[in-house]
Parts: structure tokens; sequence; C-alpha cells
């Protein structure tokens, strides 16, 4: 596999000079044209190294470089500073930020690959992670669970959803309310006051690094990591801090093997943009005549933003004992998408659950419910599975 070299530099000129020059021997380049985009991409990307321009608005090439070394994910990535600033000082500036190499533009093609040649050739990554460091670099497997309407039990389906899906895959999970100013799950699950969605969210997305979400996560005693919304509804306000909920995502998928995401009811812009992480999408759909419509709606959209139908995994949620509801056949032929799994309505399960501070899954993993999510995990693990 070929080496990554990411490139930072604000002139496009540069960026495409420099990466054609790279690629030609033999590298995978990955572009940013600023700092902060630069930083998401030391994360997200993992390079083996990293070239580096220093004058750059906004955020200089010191600035990133500092960061890069304060972040155990990145800390060990080479640092080639590539600049015209030429002074003595600003060499010194340069190493001082934590760079390992210092070339001043404009420089020869050969003396550039020189550089990056013997910088790769002593790279330190690869070495053991810092103590307290994710290793986890896999993305996540990603499944966001939806509705066309609020209150049909997707916080629910998300959580008992992570209970199983932990269970049958034996890794880890992370389920994230991703829902601030309407959360539910914190004084379920044992945090009265969950206010550690409110604190990413209103911090500068530069500052939400991996490590940073990582040690925010909650992790229950069944080993479930959880990441909680609010319950104040003034909090609701922070759903439109859209660049830190991507950011925050983006830190997640890096995480645990599984994410679960709960997405909320219809789809609004912010749920749309969360769309594009997620590789299965779980519907909750409530058994009635009129809410089978609006589901058949929501999944008709879906299809138009580009998901296939065999990525939309509908099931039925039972929260109610009512003749007036439809029955598992009834809701697949009016939706004209099989239905993976109908949960039967267990308020008392549920109740006792809460009471315990746990899942109703971890609860009773025996029982009829217990068993429908069993049954839906697997499902979607054999997808995962088809999806290769």
């Amino acid at each position: 596999m070929p080496e990554k070299i990411l490139i930072i530099d604000d002139d496009v000129d540069t960026l495409r000079l420099v990466g054609m020059m790279l690629q030609k021997q033999g590298y995978q380049i990955v572009a940013a044209t600023n700092g902060q985009q630069g930083l998401d991409y030391a994360e997200s990307e993992d390079p083996d190294l990293v070239l580096l321009d220093v004058m750059m608005p906004q955020m200089d090439g010191y600035e990133v470089a500092r960061r890069l070394r304060a972040n155990p994910f990145t800390a060990s990535i080479p640092i080639l500073m590539f600049t015209a600033k030429t002074q003595l000082d600003d060499k010194v500036t340069g190493f001082e930020a934590g760079a390992d190499d210092y070339l001043t533009k404009p420089t020869h093609p050969s003396e550039l690959i020189a550089h990056v040649k013997a910088l790769l050739a002593r790279s330190t990554k690869g070495r053991a992670a810092p103590a307290g460091a994710v290793t986890t670099e896999r993305r996540s497997f990603v499944i966001g669970v939806l509705a066309a309407r609020g209150g049909w039990g997707v916080t629910t389906t998300a959580a008992n959803l992570g209970s199983a899906l932990k269970t049958a895959a034996n890794m880890e999970v992370t389920v994230c309310e991703l829902r601030p100013g309407q959360g539910t799950l914190g004084p379920e699950m044992g945090e009265a006051d969950p206010r550690t969605l409110v604190e990413l969210l209103q911090a500068k997305p530069v500052d939400l690094t991996r490590q940073k979400v990582n040690e925010s996560l909650y992790t229950h005693k069944s080993g479930v990591r959880f990441l909680f919304g609010s319950i104040h509804p003034k909090d609701a306000s922070l759903l439109g801090a859209v660049s830190q909920i991507e950011t925050l995502v983006n830190r997640l998928i890096y995480l645990s093997p599984y994410l679960v995401l709960d997405l909320g009811p219809s789809l609004p812009p912010l749920t749309q943009k969360m769309l594009k992480v997620c590789k299965l999408l779980v519907v909750v759909v409530e058994p009635m005549p009129n809410s089978v419509v609006y589901s058949k709606a929501l999944i008709a959209d879906l299809l138009e933003l580009g998901f296939t139908r065999d990525h939309i995994v509908p099931i039925v949620i039972n929260r109610i004992r009512s003749d007036m509801q439809l029955n598992w056949n009834q809701v697949q032929e009016r939706l004209g998408h099989p239905v993976a799994v109908a949960v039967m309505p267990a308020p008392e399960l549920i109740y006792m659950a809460a009471r315990m501070k746990m899942t109703a899954f971890e609860h009773q993993p025996s029982s009829l419910l217990g068993q429908q999510f069993s049954k839906l995990a697997a499902h979607l693990l054999d997808l995962e599975k088809s999806m290769g």
C-alpha cells in the first residue's frame, strides 16, 4: 500500500504541482487548503507524513504543527515544513512548534523528494499508541435510526439495538443520541442531567479531537458507550451547530467498530448531512394506517437521496396493545417494503429496565422483545457482511 502524504497549503497551484510530483513517485496524496481542514484530515486519513506550509490565513503552519503534536492521534506523524519563510528565526520557530524538517521554497523537486524519503525512512509511526489513545483505525459501521414522525420509539430502538449488537458481534458499540435539547436516554441509563453533548457542540471544531470525544463518552455497565442528548429544551438551538456536529460524528466513527446514530424524526437538513456516513438506515414504523403512509413517504425520500432499498431496514414498533394496529403482513403490504422485525409491546419490561438503569434487551435478552432485537442485530450484521 503506498505511503500517504497530507499536503496543507492555501496555494492551490502548489498543491497541484507538488501533489503531482509526489504522485509520480508512487505516493498517495491528500490535499488540504487551510489549517483546520488539515487537522481534520490528519485524524481521519492517518497520513504517513505532513507537508506543511507556514503562511496561511486564520491558522498558520506553526499553530497547525503545535496542534498536531498536542493530539495523541497525530503526535507521531512526521512534519516537513515547506515554506517561503527563509529566516533563521522562522526555522527555529518551526522546529519549536514540532516540525521534523524544514525546507524553503522554491526548491528543486529532487531535493524535496529526498527530504520526504528521509523523513519517511526514520518515521516513528507504527510505534505503540500513547497511553489512553484509541487505536481503532477502521471506520465504524454506522447505522442510523430514524422515523417519519416523533414519538415512535426511535431512541428506545437505538439503545436496544446498541445492546443487541454488542452481544451479537462481541465488539464495542457506541450509541449517540444526536439530539441536543431532546434527550431521553441519559436519565434512563444513569446520567440524570447529561451535559457532554452540549459542551462538545459549544466547542470550536478544531478542539473536538478524537481523544476529547473519546473521553466524553459515557460507558454503561453493559459495556455499551453512549453520548446522551441533553434534556433541556433550550439546548435544541445547538442543532444549528452543523460544523461541530459534523466534526463530532467524524471523530465518533473511529472510536468503535459499530456506531448507532439516533437521528430522530423526519429529514431536516442536519439529518440529511448525517445520512452520508450511514451504511444502513433502520426506519421505525408505527403500525397505524396513517403512520405507514408517512413511513412510505420517508422511504421514498431516502431512495431519492441515494439509498438503495437493500440499505433501508424498516421495523415495526408496537408501543401499545391495540386492535386498531396493523399486523406485520399488513404493514409490509402497505409499505411496499420488507419489514425486518416487529417488536411487540412490553411496557412493563421497559419500565422495569428503566428503573434498573439499563436497556430492556440487557434486562431480559430472552424476552420476546429481546429476541426481536437479537434478530434485528443478526440481520444487520448479515447485511454488513454482504456489503463487504
